[in-house]
């Protein structure tokens, strides 16, 4: 369980940051005081008269809810004698749980016979009370008022006689095996894996009872435990009939009507740069020599908007889903493979509708001039991101560029070919500029996190046979730059004018400061390897950050220290009030540039072309519900990935576990130390138990477990030799043993 961050109150832009915890910290001061709206500002050093209104609607709304009362005409109290307050449930993988409500700064214990049948995630109403041996809180959930989720994927057990079973969840903060009758098994048998629902929880169960909607396969099948992890997080894995075809019997011919409320822009030298096995191409670039010096920089999205009409099953399905899915050995698409790898895909040497970022670049990179709209282009090149490193590796910009030749174990064709001067000379300028673009970033305090990414190696039965690094070169860092520049510029678009804020909605990808408390835990962990980090001011955090990222690159503990650091940052989501992007360093910020895979670039189009139209600003309450649950479907999807990942690592490691591995400790806890393999960055754990030398303690501010009799410490970042024990496939768990010296 991660408690909760406790903050200091902090406001940002138009939006009162944390305000029912804040008023009822101030409200909780002193319980027997009453405060005016005026009082509360105070306390909350907000000024400005927009934060003093939000404070009054804050105000009037926790009194209609009965969480504070009206003593006096606008003079409030905390209500001390309410009991019972409504939050979320969060249950620990041990069965226990906490309470988390905007009525309490932390949160609050509830064991696990006083969960009522609640379950993780779960709206629940709670009575709260202090433990008559202390001062602590506990709660009791007497009532569940929302199921996060009633759908659960686990293994099927069934008894002796076979009328009668229970799925047993892989869901580890699932404590309740789902009790399943003989009617309710839909076909499955004993020990399929199968994806069951909760239909009912009888009062005097302690099981909820179910019945199986999806047999999935048997438990280790390969597509068994991958649909198994898509169904897990709520993601589909295929489309339903009506929504293929609706999405084949869209009218894809570019007409000339089409083209003529366009900008022509097919004359333009244009490519793409993607991954290699990449076949939904959202972006593109072209590149012009403008007779004053400059050059005009187009950067043209798929125009994905212009045949995903709002209010269709096609749009409808789009929006459930709300992003692409990318597993270790699939994708799982946002839109059907007829939009997503064909009518909308920048193929090369194909006419395409798209909506367009364009800007007048000088050659220290300052944008001179910029259009928004929708275009007509033609991709001339692809290129892979390998492809365009070779060029940018291999050729130095001049005057007088001849034509390249790729080499053959570069070229995506697996073959020698020939890149045009014309090409060769955009795409090193482009590079040139990007690295500019990047350098202003970096010194304005956007954060560097250019991880290495741990990649497989699969057979043709998508088995893992082998491990590689991918590590982010000029050629993602030109693409990026130039992805960020018109994210950023479409966001100052609609954003900001005439030098201030506008108040038209929009779609704003936000990222908040990092938490104080997450920074000192931090500063603490990295001094044990001998870095430190400089948290005085905004500006000299981000520094040391960077610092301290560009120090451990390509060290052993590089991946630790890495996954730590992006763990202090908030997570960056999608709404419509705009406080900027900390780890960017933009004060505006959207997303606008792949409406293939990610909803809300799709109503970023939408509401650009609406303004570019001349329309009035619309309601931003529904934008915001779906900005929210953008965001939600962007995080599950991103456990399913993770869940993949890990799934592929203990899959490899069932064939070398008698081998020996250098690691290095990525975690101490008090049943056992993580240890991360430094070769193929696995992790698994090595259980305090199977130490066998000596008997091991925690010391939680060592980082360490410590031997009573030895001494020995095994501490965090410690070097040590491991060799695998046990791989649980089902659980996506890695055992390993210790190699003592």
């Amino acid at each position: 369980m991660t408690k909760k961050k406790k903050k200091i109150f902090k406001k940002k832009g138009n939006v009162v940051k944390d305000l029912t915890r804040n008023i009822f910290k101030v409200l909780n001061t002193d319980s027997t005081k009453s405060y005016n709206y005026k009082q509360v500002a105070a306390k909350l050093k907000v000024t400005d008269t927009d934060g003093k209104n939000q404070i009054i609607q804050k105000l009037a709304e926790l009194n209609a809810d009965k969480k504070i009362k009206e003593v006096e005409r606008g003079k409030f109290q905390v209500n001390v004698d309410k009991k019972y307050y409504i939050g979320t449930l969060d249950v620990t993988s041990n069965g226990n749980g906490y309470f988390i409500s905007d009525d309490y700064e932390d949160d609050i214990f509830i064991p696990n016979n006083n969960l009522g049948k609640g379950l993780h995630q779960d709206t629940v109403k709670a009575y709260v009370y202090k433990k008559r041996s202390g001062k602590k809180m506990e709660a009791d959930v007497v009532e569940v008022l929302e199921r996060a989720k009633t759908d659960f994927v686990g293994v099927l057990q069934k008894n002796k006689d076979k009328n009668f079973g229970f799925v047993i969840p892989d869901n580890h903060k699932m404590y309740a095996d789902i009790f399943i009758s003989e009617n309710k098994m839909n076909g499955a048998q004993d020990g399929d894996k199968v994806q069951a629902k909760i239909i009912d929880w009888p009062k005097k169960s302690k099981n909820p009872f179910g019945k199986i909607t999806t047999v999935l396969g048997k438990p280790g099948e390969h597509n068994t435990e991958m649909h198994s992890i898509l169904l897990e997080y709520d993601l589909p894995y295929e489309f339903e009939p009506e929504v293929e075809k609706e999405a084949e019997s869209l009218p894809i011919e570019i007409t000339e009507k089409e083209i003529s409320k366009r900008r022509d822009m097919r004359k333009d030298l244009t490519f793409t740069i993607d991954p290699k096995d990449a076949k939904d191409f959202d972006d593109a670039l072209s590149f012009t020599k403008l007779e004053n010096g400059n050059f005009e920089i187009g950067i043209h999205i798929a125009d994905v908007s212009h045949y995903l009409e709002p209010k269709t099953i096609l749009d409808d399905e789009a929006y459930k889903r709300a992003t692409s899915v990318y597993l270790v050995d699939r994708v799982v698409p946002m839109l059907p493979e007829m939009l997503s790898n064909g009518v909308c895909s920048l193929r090369p040497h194909e006419e395409k509708l798209t909506f367009s970022a364009v800007f007048e670049i000088n050659q220290k990179a300052q944008i001179v001039g910029e259009w928004f709209g929708r275009t007509v282009t033609y991709s001339d090149q692809r290129f892979t991101y390998e492809e365009a490193q070779s060029i940018i590796e291999n050729v130095k910009l001049s005057e007088d560029i001849k034509p390249y030749t790729m080499p053959a174990d570069i070229s995506i064709i697996d073959k020698e070919y020939t890149v045009t001067p014309e090409i060769v000379e955009a795409t090193l300028k482009l590079d040139e500029l990007a690295k500019i673009l990047r350098k202003k970033r970096m010194k304005a305090g956007a954060i560097s996190f250019d991880r290495v990414e741990v990649k497989f190696n699969l057979d043709a039965e998508a088995n893992p046979v082998g491990v590689f690094f991918k590590e982010s070169k000029d050629a993602n860092k030109l693409i990026e730059e130039f992805m960020l520049l018109a994210n950023r510029k479409v966001a100052e678009f609609i954003g900001f004018s005439k030098g201030k804020a506008t108040n038209r909605t929009f779609i704003y990808r936000i990222h908040d400061e990092p938490d104080d408390e997450k920074l000192a835990s931090l500063q603490n962990m990295v001094r044990k390897f001998g870095y430190k980090i400089n948290t005085d001011t905004k500006e000299s955090t981000s520094e040391s950050l960077n610092q301290l990222l560009s120090d451990v690159h390509g060290k052993a503990e590089s991946n630790m220290i890495e996954t730590l650091t992006i763990r202090t940052m908030s997570k960056a989501k999608y709404t419509t009030q705009n406080i900027g992007h900390y780890g960017l360093a933009f004060d505006y910020y959207s997303h606008f540039t792949s409406p293939i895979r990610r909803y809300p670039d799709v109503m970023t189009h939408r509401l650009l072309q609406h303004y570019l139209d001349g329309g009035d600003t619309p309601k931003p309450l529904p934008y915001e519900e779906r900005c929210k649950h953008s965001s939600n479907r962007e995080e599950l999807a991103s456990k399913a990935e993770r869940s993949s990942i890990k799934y592929m690592q203990v899959k490899y490691m069932q064939d070398h576990k008698d081998e020996e591995f250098e690691g290095v400790i990525t975690g101490v806890t008090e049943w056992g130390i993580y240890v991360e393999i430094s070769s193929n960055k696995c992790e698994g754990m090595v259980r305090i138990r199977d130490i066998k030398n000596d008997y091991y303690v925690f010391d939680e501010k060592q980082y360490a477990i410590v031997g009573q009799s030895s001494k020995k410490i095994y501490q965090l970042g410690d070097d040590v030799k491991i060799k695998v024990k046990k791989t649980d496939l089902e659980r996506k768990h890695l055992y390993f043993n210790l190699i003592e010296e």
